[in-house]
């Protein structure tokens, strides 16, 4: 059975994922809802979720710093990418969490300046920077 929660707390600092769980699996967890363990599904699973990250926290930390990636949110503006085009540099941008590449951003100036991107988290950009940076998306 599919079950769909919300991996944060509101619809902007949020993606919507599905899981498919078994049917005993979501049995307890109605139980430990219905005994008011939890008040629904979702605050279960986010439970769970975040007490999995923590409990693997060093890991993802170790592991972010070896892969030289910024945690949480990075914002790429236009002002940014045109520093980076002045200076005739390009930018490697490698995140875990959330990537937003801003809507005033040129298909054109994010092609001249970012030269890879690879996000662990989400990216928010508009169809058409999606569609160009489709190549150097990893």
């Amino acid at each position: 059975m599919a079950t769909e929660i919300m991996a944060a707390k509101s619809a902007a600092d949020s993606e919507k994922i599905t899981i498919n769980l078994g049917f005993v699996d979501l049995g307890q967890i109605e139980l430990l809802v219905k005994e008011g363990f939890y008040s629904n599904r979702t605050d279960f699973i986010r439970t769970a979720i975040r007490n999995q990250l923590e409990r693997h926290e060093h890991a993802v930390r170790q592991s972010a710093a070896r892969r030289s990636l910024d945690l949480g949110l990075r914002r790429v503006t236009r002002q940014d990418l045109e520093g980076f085009r002045e200076r005739g540099e390009t930018l490697a941008l490698n995140v875990l969490g959330l990537a937003i590449i801003d809507p005033d951003v040129s298909v054109e100036l994010a092609l001249d300046t970012i030269a890879s991107l690879h996000v662990l988290g989400s990216l928010q950009a508009s169809p058409a920077l999606k569609t160009a940076l489709r190549g150097r998306i990893g």
